[in-house]
Protein backbone atom coordinates (compact mmCIF):
# COMPACT_ATOMS: atom_id res chain seq x y z
CA UNK A 1 0.00 0.00 0.00
CA UNK A 2 3.04 2.49 0.31
CA UNK A 3 5.64 1.84 -2.23
CA UNK A 4 4.96 3.35 -5.41
CA UNK A 5 3.06 1.44 -8.09
CA UNK A 6 5.45 -0.72 -10.10
CA UNK A 7 8.14 -0.93 -7.79
CA UNK A 8 10.11 -4.36 -8.45
CA UNK A 9 13.07 -4.06 -6.22
CA UNK A 10 14.15 -2.91 -2.81
CA UNK A 11 17.57 -2.65 -1.92
CA UNK A 12 18.63 -1.68 1.55
CA UNK A 13 22.21 -1.54 3.58
CA UNK A 14 22.68 -1.24 7.17
CA UNK A 15 25.78 0.47 8.03
CA UNK A 16 27.04 2.38 11.74
CA UNK A 17 26.73 6.47 11.15
CA UNK A 18 29.39 7.21 13.91
CA UNK A 19 29.39 6.66 17.56
CA UNK A 20 32.52 7.06 20.47
CA UNK A 21 34.71 4.82 18.42
CA UNK A 22 36.15 5.25 14.60
CA UNK A 23 36.03 1.67 14.10
CA UNK A 24 32.97 -1.02 14.46
CA UNK A 25 33.33 -4.80 14.50
CA UNK A 26 31.00 -6.06 13.29
CA UNK A 27 29.23 -9.87 14.40
CA UNK A 28 25.69 -11.45 15.01
CA UNK A 29 24.33 -11.85 11.62
CA UNK A 30 24.91 -15.65 10.77
CA UNK A 31 22.91 -16.28 14.27
CA UNK A 32 20.14 -14.45 13.46
CA UNK A 33 20.05 -15.77 10.06
CA UNK A 34 20.11 -19.25 10.89
CA UNK A 35 17.67 -19.03 13.58
CA UNK A 36 14.87 -16.55 11.84
CA UNK A 37 15.34 -16.48 8.49
CA UNK A 38 17.00 -20.02 7.17
CA UNK A 39 14.74 -22.30 5.59
CA UNK A 40 10.91 -22.91 5.25
CA UNK A 41 10.25 -20.07 7.69
CA UNK A 42 6.37 -18.83 6.18
CA UNK A 43 3.82 -21.78 7.24
CA UNK A 44 -0.11 -21.68 6.52
CA UNK A 45 -0.16 -21.94 10.53
CA UNK A 46 1.60 -18.82 11.30
CA UNK A 47 0.08 -16.75 8.41
CA UNK A 48 -2.86 -17.93 10.17
CA UNK A 49 -2.10 -16.68 13.46
CA UNK A 50 -0.69 -13.09 12.36
CA UNK A 51 -3.44 -12.10 10.36
CA UNK A 52 -5.27 -13.30 13.63
CA UNK A 53 -3.36 -10.79 15.76
CA UNK A 54 -3.30 -8.39 13.15
CA UNK A 55 -6.95 -7.83 12.64
CA UNK A 56 -7.00 -6.93 16.42
CA UNK A 57 -4.00 -4.93 16.63
CA UNK A 58 -4.87 -2.40 13.34
CA UNK A 59 -8.90 -2.67 14.42
CA UNK A 60 -10.30 0.88 14.94
CA UNK A 61 -13.24 1.18 17.14
CA UNK A 62 -15.11 3.92 14.72
CA UNK A 63 -13.93 2.60 11.50
CA UNK A 64 -13.50 -0.99 12.10
CA UNK A 65 -10.35 -2.93 9.91
CA UNK A 66 -9.46 -2.94 6.66
CA UNK A 67 -8.67 -6.55 5.23
CA UNK A 68 -6.06 -4.39 2.94
CA UNK A 69 -3.64 -3.94 5.60
CA UNK A 70 -3.05 -7.65 6.19
CA UNK A 71 -0.80 -8.28 2.77
CA UNK A 72 -2.06 -12.55 2.89
CA UNK A 73 -1.89 -12.34 -0.82
CA UNK A 74 1.59 -11.96 -1.05
CA UNK A 75 2.99 -14.20 1.98
CA UNK A 76 0.70 -17.15 0.18
CA UNK A 77 2.81 -16.18 -2.66
CA UNK A 78 5.59 -17.21 -1.01
CA UNK A 79 4.24 -20.55 0.46
CA UNK A 80 3.54 -21.82 -3.14
CA UNK A 81 6.17 -20.34 -5.01
CA UNK A 82 9.00 -20.36 -2.71
CA UNK A 83 7.61 -23.52 0.14
CA UNK A 84 8.01 -20.80 2.44
CA UNK A 85 11.57 -19.40 2.47
CA UNK A 86 12.45 -15.85 2.09
CA UNK A 87 13.35 -14.63 -1.41
CA UNK A 88 15.55 -12.58 -0.08
CA UNK A 89 19.89 -11.80 -0.52
CA UNK A 90 21.71 -10.76 1.74
CA UNK A 91 25.95 -9.71 1.36
CA UNK A 92 28.18 -8.90 4.33
CA UNK A 93 31.39 -8.18 5.58
CA UNK A 94 32.94 -11.31 7.39
CA UNK A 95 31.54 -10.93 10.91
CA UNK A 96 34.64 -9.82 13.32
CA UNK A 97 35.82 -7.48 10.61
CA UNK A 98 36.63 -3.73 12.00
CA UNK A 99 36.11 -1.11 9.67
CA UNK A 100 35.80 2.63 10.13
CA UNK A 101 32.00 3.87 10.26
CA UNK A 102 30.12 4.75 7.93
CA UNK A 103 30.85 1.78 5.90
CA UNK A 104 28.22 -0.78 4.46
CA UNK A 105 27.92 -3.81 6.85
CA UNK A 106 25.36 -5.65 5.07
CA UNK A 107 22.82 -5.37 2.10
CA UNK A 108 19.62 -6.74 1.75
CA UNK A 109 17.43 -7.41 -1.56
CA UNK A 110 14.76 -9.33 -2.95
CA UNK A 111 15.36 -12.19 -5.46
CA UNK A 112 11.72 -12.05 -6.61
CA UNK A 113 10.44 -8.67 -8.40
CA UNK A 114 7.02 -10.25 -6.71
CA UNK A 115 8.67 -9.94 -3.07
CA UNK A 116 10.17 -6.15 -3.24
CA UNK A 117 8.06 -5.35 -0.22
CA UNK A 118 9.81 -8.38 1.82
CA UNK A 119 13.16 -6.55 2.43
CA UNK A 120 12.70 -3.74 4.64
CA UNK A 121 9.99 -5.71 6.47
CA UNK A 122 12.42 -7.61 7.97
CA UNK A 123 14.48 -4.61 9.07
CA UNK A 124 12.90 -4.61 12.97
CA UNK A 125 14.92 -8.84 13.27
CA UNK A 126 17.97 -7.55 11.47
CA UNK A 127 18.56 -4.01 13.27
CA UNK A 128 19.01 -6.23 16.54
CA UNK A 129 22.75 -7.22 15.21
CA UNK A 130 22.85 -4.01 16.51
CA UNK A 131 23.85 -5.42 20.00
CA UNK A 132 26.08 -7.83 19.44
CA UNK A 133 28.16 -5.72 17.45
CA UNK A 134 28.05 -3.01 19.77
CA UNK A 135 29.19 -5.29 22.85
CA UNK A 136 31.55 -6.58 20.25
CA UNK A 137 33.24 -3.23 19.32
CA UNK A 138 33.50 -2.31 23.05
CA UNK A 139 35.16 -5.54 23.84
CA UNK A 140 37.40 -4.95 21.14
CA UNK A 141 38.21 -1.54 22.32
CA UNK A 142 38.64 -2.48 26.05
CA UNK A 143 41.34 -5.03 24.58
CA UNK A 144 43.23 -2.64 23.48
CA UNK A 145 43.61 -0.57 26.13
CA UNK A 146 44.31 -3.76 28.36
CA UNK A 147 47.57 -4.38 25.91
CA UNK A 148 48.63 -1.26 25.62
CA UNK A 149 49.61 -1.13 29.34
CA UNK A 150 50.58 -4.86 29.23
CA UNK A 151 53.16 -3.44 27.02
CA UNK A 152 53.66 -0.35 28.88
CA UNK A 153 54.43 -1.73 32.23
CA UNK A 154 56.66 -4.44 30.81
CA UNK A 155 54.47 -7.37 30.73
CA UNK A 156 54.60 -8.19 26.70
CA UNK A 157 54.82 -11.96 27.68
CA UNK A 158 51.68 -11.62 28.72
CA UNK A 159 50.41 -10.72 25.50
CA UNK A 160 53.04 -13.69 23.74
CA UNK A 161 51.52 -16.43 25.86
CA UNK A 162 47.79 -15.30 25.33
CA UNK A 163 47.01 -14.62 28.78
CA UNK A 164 45.87 -11.04 27.90
CA UNK A 165 42.90 -12.95 26.04
CA UNK A 166 41.69 -14.05 29.78
CA UNK A 167 42.31 -10.32 31.35
CA UNK A 168 38.69 -9.57 30.62
CA UNK A 169 36.13 -12.27 32.08
CA UNK A 170 32.70 -11.91 30.98
CA UNK A 171 30.10 -12.71 33.97
CA UNK A 172 27.23 -10.99 31.94
CA UNK A 173 24.58 -12.96 32.14
CA UNK A 174 23.01 -11.93 35.17
CA UNK A 175 23.11 -8.31 34.13
CA UNK A 176 21.23 -8.47 30.87
CA UNK A 177 17.93 -8.63 29.79
CA UNK A 178 17.00 -11.83 28.59
CA UNK A 179 19.05 -15.25 27.86
CA UNK A 180 18.88 -14.51 24.40
CA UNK A 181 20.73 -10.78 25.23
CA UNK A 182 23.55 -12.81 26.80
CA UNK A 183 23.79 -15.38 24.57
CA UNK A 184 24.65 -12.91 21.78
CA UNK A 185 26.06 -10.51 23.87
CA UNK A 186 28.56 -12.95 25.62
CA UNK A 187 29.25 -14.26 21.80
CA UNK A 188 30.32 -10.65 20.67
CA UNK A 189 32.65 -10.57 23.60
CA UNK A 190 34.30 -13.80 22.95
CA UNK A 191 35.12 -12.13 19.29
CA UNK A 192 38.29 -10.34 21.47
CA UNK A 193 38.77 -12.44 25.35
CA UNK A 194 38.19 -16.47 26.00
CA UNK A 195 37.30 -15.52 29.41
CA UNK A 196 33.51 -16.02 30.28
CA UNK A 197 31.05 -17.45 32.32
CA UNK A 198 28.22 -17.11 30.27
CA UNK A 199 27.23 -20.08 29.29
CA UNK A 200 24.37 -19.09 27.27
CA UNK A 201 27.03 -17.42 24.61
CA UNK A 202 28.93 -20.90 24.38
CA UNK A 203 25.90 -22.92 23.59
CA UNK A 204 24.75 -20.09 20.73
CA UNK A 205 28.12 -20.12 19.02
CA UNK A 206 28.80 -24.40 19.70
CA UNK A 207 25.06 -24.33 17.44
CA UNK A 208 25.51 -21.34 15.39
CA UNK A 209 28.58 -21.22 14.60
CA UNK A 210 30.21 -24.51 14.90
CA UNK A 211 32.84 -23.46 17.77
CA UNK A 212 32.93 -26.40 20.01
CA UNK A 213 34.76 -24.32 22.68
CA UNK A 214 34.72 -20.73 22.15
CA UNK A 215 35.50 -19.87 25.79
CA UNK A 216 36.77 -21.26 29.18
CA UNK A 217 36.47 -20.48 32.71
CA UNK A 218 37.52 -21.88 36.11
CA UNK A 219 35.57 -23.39 39.44
CA UNK A 220 35.82 -20.26 41.50
CA UNK A 221 34.35 -19.99 45.08
CA UNK A 222 31.03 -17.46 44.98
CA UNK A 223 29.69 -15.22 47.56
CA UNK A 224 27.54 -17.59 49.32
CA UNK A 225 30.01 -20.22 49.41
CA UNK A 226 32.58 -17.92 51.15
CA UNK A 227 30.32 -16.42 53.76
CA UNK A 228 29.05 -19.82 54.55
CA UNK A 229 32.22 -19.89 56.61
CA UNK A 230 32.13 -16.75 58.72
Amino acid sequence: LQYPPGTIKVYSYFECRGGQFETVCFFGLQYFLKKYMVGSVVTPAKLNEAEEHFKIHFSNPVHGYDPKLFNRASWEYIIANHGGKLPIEIKAVPEGTALPYKNCLFTMENTDDNCYWLTNYLETLLVQIWYPTTVCTQSREQKKIIMKYLKDTGCGDVIEGGGHLFKLHDFGFRGVSSVESAAIGGAGHLVNFLGTDTMAALMMIKEYYGEPAAGFSIPASEHSTMTSWG
